[in-house]
């Protein structure tokens, strides 16, 4: 394992993240020996996970208060769990990127023609069985793992930005969906397929299981490996983390790579749910994927966030949504209430950068 310098001031953003330590970098010696002697529990409670945890027990109360015979029920516990069973697939590996202080808008894009290459493989298999399945699943991951290393590669080796190369594939994958479809979805898929659809162990779709496992692993990774400290370390300064020894560019592209495969796995699980491809009904997945993201903490800077925020930040919308459907509110309210949220939350993030740069 490459030795990180004690000094560097990255360390105190990954650590004060991911849960392992504080350091206090350029701080003050008072300043470290206070930060050190916080206890794990203390520094739970004072990040913006258990901020944003507040505020979506705030909203399942409220909620259900308002309507007790229609929201605190099981059926409202899983539609809300496959709503966002998706896009918290595809906030995991944004988590990652913008850890790193990178950005992703073309998630969206990728997850249509993932799932556009799985119809066109199972189809061009024909016949039906899990083989079919789980080739055209196989070949989803790789199309998306395909845009992700073509984004990284525009990133660090041409320095486009990734604003700029991510819109750019944005549309450049959303277009060879089209063109792969002539703009007609795929509407027939094989039988084994539909049968994963409607199977609901223990009551929840096997979308809900998938997105658990995603987060679990994903989670474990950044916080506790090698791998995971690289990124927060790259995220706060990209240049300390060059003369800590860490391939900058090479770290970046494997970053990517994992958020293009995930929106792989994501547009596998778009066609298991909807058995069509849905290539128009996925506009706005990138920005509802930041959005979560950032209200669960993580820093459009770079340097902090966490999956456990990501989980609690992509609950949040799908929440509202389903509250002021059950207490007939017009839904289009939800877009207000999320979008004051979001500019709350990164103001909050920008008084936190300050106080951290000052000290």
């Amino acid at each position: 394992m490459t030795e990180i310098p004690a000094s560097a001031a990255p360390a105190k953003a990954a650590d004060e993240t991911s849960g392992a330590g504080d350091t206090s970098g350029t701080g003050s010696a008072h300043g470290a020996l206070k930060i050190a002697h916080r206890s794990p529990l203390r520094k739970f409670l004072s990040s913006s996970p258990a901020y944003m945890g507040l505020v979506l027990i705030v909203l399942v109360l409220l909620f259900s208060v308002l309507r007790p015979e229609a929201f605190p029920t099981t059926a409202t516990g899983r539609n809300i769990s496959l709503d966002i069973s998706v896009l918290l697939v595809m906030a995991v590996g944004m988590t990652y990127v913008m850890v790193a202080g990178g950005f992703d808008l073309s998630i969206g894009s990728v997850l249509v023609f993932s799932g556009v290459v799985m119809a066109k493989t199972m189809s061009a298999i024909g016949g039906d069985g899990t083989f079919v399945v789980v080739a055209g699943m196989v070949a989803a991951v790789i199309a998306g793992t395909a845009w992700g290393v073509l984004n990284g590669v525009c990133i660090t080796l041409l320095k486009v930005p990734a604003l700029i190369t991510t819109l750019g594939t944005m549309g450049a994958a959303l277009g060879a969906s089209q063109i792969m479809t002539k703009g007609t979805d795929v509407t027939t898929v094989p039988n084994t397929l539909l049968k994963i659809t409607t199977s609901r162990p223990l009551g929840f779709s096997w979308l809900v299981y998938v997105a658990v496992v995603v987060a679990l692993v994903g989670g474990l990774i950044l916080a506790f490996t090698r791998f995971g400290r690289h990124t927060y370390l790259v995220g706060s300064n990209d240049e300390s983390a060059r003369r800590a020894g860490i391939n900058v560019n090479r770290h970046l592209i494997k970053l990517y790579a994992i958020s293009g495969a995930l929106a792989g796995v994501a547009g596998a699980m778009s066609l298991t749910r909807f058995a069509t491809t849905t290539i128009s009904g996925h506009a706005t997945d990138s920005l509802q994927v930041i959005t979560g993201v950032v209200l669960g903490g993580t820093s459009l800077y770079g340097g902090i966030g966490s999956v456990l925020g990501t989980v609690v930040g992509i609950f949040i919308p799908a929440v509202l949504q389903n509250g002021f459907v059950v207490t007939h509110v017009q839904p289009y309210w939800q877009q207000v209430v999320i979008g004051f949220v979001l500019i709350t939350a990164v103001y909050v993030d920008h008084l936190k950068r300050a106080r951290r740069d000052r000290s």
